[in-house]
């Protein structure tokens, strides 16, 4: 076996709908999947990922389970608030601390 990595970008929502098929088919075959945000970019918040959105599968395969637990303590803190609070929010806190265990650690829940 092998593995393959590409690296490819889809834009949604112009009216097209074979652009919509395209994408669809696509969209389940990776394992990582970022959604850029156009109100983020439009306030000049970067970078202009919607967090919620955004995921990768089988993460539970790259962490230990205390990572796991804080990274879900995070989703579930940031669910509910929109792109630009959840930005703003973990962007905020990333600031304050000096490496991704520090930050975890910020999120005892």
């Amino acid at each position: 076996g092998g593995s393959l990595t590409i690296i490819a970008t889809a834009l949604v929502d112009t009216g097209s709908k074979m652009d919509e098929v395209i994408f669809e088919e696509f969209k389940g075959t990776g394992n990582s999947e970022i959604q850029l945000n156009r109100s983020l970019s439009n306030k000049r918040i970067f970078p202009a990922i919607d967090l919620v959105l955004s995921s990768t599968r089988r993460d539970d395969l790259l962490h230990d389970e205390t990572t796991l637990n804080r990274m879900w303590i995070i989703r579930k803190f940031i669910a509910e608030m929109n792109p630009v609070e959840a930005m703003n929010t973990i962007r905020d806190r990333l600031v304050r601390t000096r490496s991704n265990e520090e930050f975890l650690m910020s999120m005892n829940g």
